[in-house]
């Protein structure tokens, strides 16, 4: 048996099986595109879902720590407060060592002055009497 082919068949035929492999290598290439597609898709949508859960985190953090420096803000201010209210009724409360002794001074020397008078009066009485 012979096998007899012409060249223009095998050129159809070696024409046809190229143009099938690259319709199989651009199927092949068309599939691995999409998976890797899909990978990436995958991989940006798990960054993505990352990026927002580390972004509640912040903002989480962030707000206690505006709400902290707020509240502090608050308890210095209600220090200062105390402070203004406790220099404003220091002269009220308190007397000063120098007011004291001219005070006591001046007590003491009435008490001097009583006494004298009192002692004149005994002496006069004993004249008198």
């Amino acid at each position: 048996m012979m096998l007899s082919i012409d060249i223009w068949q095998l050129l159809g035929l070696a024409g046809t099986l190229l143009v099938s492999m690259a319709g199989v290598a651009l199927t092949l290439g068309k599939w691995l595109l999409g998976q890797f597609e899909r990978r990436l898709d995958q991989r940006f949508s798990l960054q993505e879902e990352i990026r927002l859960a580390t972004q509640k985190h912040w903002d989480s953090q962030f707000s206690s720590l505006e709400k902290a420096a707020a509240n502090e803000a608050k308890e210095w201010q209600r220090i200062e407060r105390d402070i203004l209210l406790m220099k404003a009724d220091l002269p009220v409360q308190y007397v000063r060592r120098d007011d004291y002794i001219r005070n006591q001074s001046i007590i003491e020397a009435k008490l001097d002055g009583l006494a004298v008078r009192i002692e004149n009066v005994f002496l006069k009485g004993d004249r008198h009497g």
